[in-house]
């Protein structure tokens, strides 16, 4: 540009700012989509660059996946912003087999080799074809990342328009409007946006809307009414009519609200038959099917160890139960979720894992005890039997030993709920407080509006509100404003967002925080503008509010069901089986007792009770003491991936309620699980000592 023209533009406009005075807009960050990259590192957890560089790392063994897989792994990449390509994430997961298989094999091939157990080959065969059942789910894992992302990013979905129009409604700027949205709104969706000026910036697309189609794009199957409702965004920029703009503008926050409605009310329905299959095949038929095992155990002749168990049940099992929860999730509706909370607080896991070792070292003492002393036994009465109850090198078998190793599931789920209660303890407190104030925002804005359509200024407006809602945490907000503008002489900016006194400090609501923002932009244009714009916002908040309580209602039957199956019948169940199996634990060692102690004459007199016992041996059966730990552990690993699935079907992906929720549900379940288990244990072994030693 020569120096004749800008000469000529610095005069004219010169002449405009003088005659309309400050028109300043909304402006964000100078350096907003810069920082993209620096934005994305934040943004992406410590796990998914992990797996980054494994892909880049192992991923270069040059093998492609199917077109189809392809493109499906492709389009998760981009979805997720992953730094990698399909065939190095192909590749990794074609490494991770082949290693796993190796381990497989090693696994059962070792024991023979040293002469030990013939069925641990078995295992080795079946972990081997648990290996390559993996290699479709590990070739998907970006798919279950980029699910993951879109479930996070669709709960953004409704705050995401509702910030754009609240911004549009005084300012038809679509630039500012999403760069307003971006700033207002957390990660995953913050990120996207700033990817869509990025690719702008960097001359992937020549102008902005390119840039945004682009993107759009990847919703069409997934959720529709999101790109509606921005079309009808992008709309409103060309109607010079000022009241057809509004309109178009009110119409894009029902189309996205009353898409996630009905598409709630679908998913609601198809929720019944998912929820009751993974109840029978994670919770009922597991945990049932544990009671054959000792049996199994001492008619195997001893070739099925507690270890086995525990392969099958505290690993394979709870992975085949996530990723069907996981599958279940990802079918849920784009677009609906909580608002938006801070949620980076940090806290040390030392006194949470120094409490959880304690009560794991109590559980584990049993074996301590017999590794320093074999001979060590305690008698506790003809119905109790020994404390720790060995029988030919296997054990322990005894009650007390039983009750001790309580402590090391319970040891698990106190170290878990004290760490995430230590996190979410305070904060949900602070959120319940924020949401409390949302809720009573939109009524109080209405009031500020009126107020101000009825030509008192702003900040008279602000303190007469105050006044009138004085008990309330709004009316506090309020008068925190109006004090700052008397007392310390502040402008309506800085009174609401000063760094050390602004009154916007102590409510970290972004959504509270857009709305002042809108107002003080408002105020530079007039009265009248700042009227409409609050009672607008005011209006967009309460149609918000209605439509979640709908949707939650829509899914209380399902969350009631799961929270059922988490706090009672899970621990309840699995506590009953433990004292079946005890009973029948009993049952084996004291008539192995019997038998022994029988004299020849004896012997030839009960040959039936001879021959059962020798059928089943104490030495060959899994002892009561390990198979408590094996259950034990599945109930707290249930009851985390439950606690999670209803948290996210119920609130979408909110790390602060999912973590709250595990602290209160590790707590009472694994309780009420270890009561169960103790009592009943305690009553069966009794009963079955005393009936044993009636026929003795």
């Amino acid at each position: 540009m020569d120096k004749e023209t800008e000469k000529i533009l610095s005069k004219y406009r010169k002449k405009v700012e003088d005659q309309l005075g400050d028109v300043t807009e909304y402006k964000p960050d100078p350096n907003f989509s810069k920082e993209y990259i620096t934005f994305k590192k934040e943004a992406l957890n410590k796990r998914i660059s992990t797996y980054e560089k494994l892909c880049k790392v192992f991923g270069n063994l040059k093998f492609e996946p199917s077109q189809k897989d392809r493109k499906d792994i492709e389009e998760a990449i981009e979805f997720a912003h992953l730094d990698i390509t399909a065939n190095q994430a192909y590749s990794f997961a074609i490494f991770s087999v082949i290693i796993l298989i190796l381990v497989s094999l090693f696994a059962g091939l070792l024991p023979i080799l040293l002469g030990q157990e013939s069925i641990a080959f078995l295992f080795g065969i079946i972990l081997m074809l648990f290996s390559l059942l993996l290699l479709k789910p590990l070739t998907r894992i970006p798919v279950y990342i980029a699910d993951s992302w879109r479930l996070k990013a669709s709960n953004q979905m409704v705050l995401c328009i509702l910030y754009m129009v609240i911004y549009m409604r005084h300012t038809s700027n679509l630039e500012h409007a999403i760069k307003f949205a971006a700033d207002h709104l957390g990660n995953p969706l913050a990120l996207d946006l700033r990817k869509v000026f990025w690719d702008l910036e960097t001359g992937k697309f020549g102008t902005i809307k390119q840039s945004l189609e682009n993107y759009l794009k990847r919703w069409r199957k997934y959720n529709l009414e999101f790109i509606n409702a921005f079309h009808l965004v992008e709309s409103s920029l060309y109607e010079p009519n000022d009241d057809r703009r509004i309109e178009l503008l009110e119409r894009s926050l029902k189309v996205i609200l009353e898409g996630i409605h009905d598409r709630m009310l679908h998913y609601a329905q198809e929720l019944k038959n998912p929820i009751t299959m993974l109840h029978m095949l994670g919770v009922i038929l597991p945990i049932l099917t544990l009671i054959i095992f000792p049996l199994v155990g001492t008619l195997m002749q001893g070739s099925i160890k507690w270890y086995h168990m525990a392969l099958i049940y505290n690993l394979i099992l709870p992975i085949a139960v996530y990723f069907y929860g996981k599958s279940i999730l990802s079918k849920r509706p784009t677009g609906y979720g909580e608002s938006q909370f801070g949620y980076d607080r940090k806290v040390s896991k030392f006194g949470p894992v120094l409490l959880g070792f304690f009560f794991v070292l109590i559980g584990f003492s049993p074996l301590i005890m017999h590794a320093i002393d074999p001979e060590f036994d305690i008698f506790i009465g003809d119905f109790m039997g020994n404390f720790l109850g060995y029988y030919e090198g296997n054990g322990p078998f005894g009650i007390g030993a039983l009750a001790l190793s309580l402590f090391v599931p319970l040891g698990i789920a106190l170290g878990m709920a004290v760490y995430y209660r230590m996190k979410s303890g305070k904060l949900i407190k602070v959120r319940n407080e924020t949401k409390k104030m949302e809720n009573e925002f939109s009524g109080a804005l209405f009031q500020l509006g009126t107020r101000i359509g009825d030509g008192i200024p702003t900040e008279i407006a602000l303190e007469e509100v105050g006044n009138t809602l004085s008990d309330t945490p709004t009316g506090l907000f309020f008068k925190r404003i109006s004090n700052n503008i008397r007392k310390l002489g502040m402008n309506l900016y800085e009174a609401i967002f000063n760094k050390k006194n602004g009154a916007i400090l102590g409510n970290p609501s972004a959504l509270i925080e857009s709305a002042m923002e809108v107002i003080v932009e408002s105020a530079k244009k007039g009265p009248q503008i700042v009227s409409r714009s609050v009672i607008s916002i005011s209006n967009y908040i309460t149609n918000i509010n209605r439509v979640n309580e709908r949707l939650k209602d829509l899914l209380s039957e399902i969350i009631s069901s799961m929270k059922s199956q988490i706090k009672f019948l899970a621990p309840v169940i699995a506590g009953i089986v433990v004292g079946l199996s005890a009973m029948m634990v009993t049952i084996i060692t004291r008539l192995s007792d019997l038998v022994s102690g029988l004299t020849t004459e004896e012997a030839g007199e009960f040959g039936g009770m001879l021959n059962f016992a020798n059928l089943f041996k104490a030495a060959e059966t899994i002892p009561s003491y390990y198979f408590q730990l094996v259950v034990g552990i599945y109930v707290v690993e249930i009851v985390v991936i439950l606690t999670v699935l209803a948290s996210s079907i119920e609130f979408g992906p909110d790390k602060l309620n999912e973590e709250y929720y595990l602290s209160r549900n590790l707590i009472s379940s694994t309780l009420l699980y270890v009561i169960i288990t103790f009592l009943v244990s305690l009553i069966f072994v009794a009963l079955t000592n005393s009936i044993i030693l009636g026929v003795g």
